[in-house]
């Protein structure tokens, strides 16, 4: 019995034995699969981060050039903002795939998209800087013309201006052989004159209205005034009836006298009467005559 069961002993020795080697050989061979299957794994894994470096930097480079050309072109990139709100958004998209659900060939043909997007942003924007560049030129065209003409304007409203002042100028009609005197009356009428300041009755003022070809013919108002050596000037009254306009300003007047002008020399005497109870001061008294706006003669007689 004993010689029996040693060879079957001896054969479920050699199968566990099989089986072990087996079982060793199967194992090695796993272990070496694993090992391979890790090692492609991390050839994988680096050539995905690879790919994302690759495809990120290429992003990054792309959004960096299309940041730098919007900051170059400053505002004028303002009127492209829907393009570049579908660039931006565009981009998101990109990075959030490379982060989430990683498909090589899918994010490289996004960001080929994003690229050809871009390459129409920078045309348009090349096309609206040499627009805008065009416009600038003509904008200082215009403006140099508009200068030129505003100074052309003001050139022709000084000469206007000049020869409006040469013609007003020329059309004032001059005073010449001005004369003043203090005259006495005597009882029977007659006028004598006379420097003493007790026996003047009037003022008697003769000049000649010089002929002018320029001024327009027509009745004439001839403003006389007369001050006195205190500077008071010898009134009528002091009412705006007895007033008149000379440069802006109202002046009271001595004599009013209305001439028929027709262009030619005229000459004109008129008389300041003085009231009985009035007392005239001695000295220098001067006299002023008026026409239109201009003061076109003045004169001095005195009394003692």
């Amino acid at each position: 019995m004993e010689n029996q069961s040693t060879p079957n002993a001896q054969k479920k020795n050699t199968g566990l034995i099989v089986a072990l080697v087996i079982f060793a050989v199967v194992a090695i061979g796993l272990a070496i699969w694993l090992f391979s299957m890790q090692n492609d794994m991390k050839a994988l894994n680096a050539e995905k981060e690879a790919q994302k470096t690759e495809l990120m930097g290429q992003l990054n480079s792309l959004m960096k050039q299309h940041d730098q050309l919007k900051t170059e072109y400053g505002q004028l990139s303002d009127s492209l903002a829907k393009k570049d709100s579908v660039i931006q958004a565009n981009a998101n998209e990109i990075k959030k795939l490379m982060y989430t659900r990683w498909e090589y060939f899918k994010v490289k043909k996004k960001l080929h998209s994003l690229q050809l997007i871009e390459q129409g942003f920078v045309r348009q924007m090349d096309s609206l800087y040499r627009a805008n560049k065009e416009l600038k030129v003509e904008n200082n065209m215009i403006k140099e013309q508009v200068q030129k003409e505003k100074q052309k304007n003001v050139q022709l409203q000084q000469e206007k201006k000049d020869l409006a002042g040469k013609v007003e100028t020329a059309s004032i009609i001059p005073a010449y052989n001005l004369t003043a005197d203090g005259v006495h009356v005597t009882g029977t009428g007659r006028e004598r004159k006379t420097d003493k300041v007790k026996r003047v009755n009037k003022v008697k003022v003769c000049f000649t209205l010089g002929a002018n070809k320029i001024t327009q013919p027509g009745v004439k108002n001839v403003y006389l005034r007369i001050a006195q050596p205190d500077k008071k000037i010898l009134t009528i009254d002091n009412g705006d009836e007895y007033s008149f306009e000379y440069q802006g300003n109202k002046l009271q007047y001595s004599i009013m006298k209305e001439v028929d002008y027709k262009n030619e020399s005229v000459d004109v005497c008129v008389y300041w009467s003085k009231r009985s109870t009035q007392e005239l001061p001695k000295g220098i008294y001067h006299v002023d005559v008026y026409e239109g706006d201009h003061n076109i003669g003045t004169t001095t007689f005195t009394l003692k």
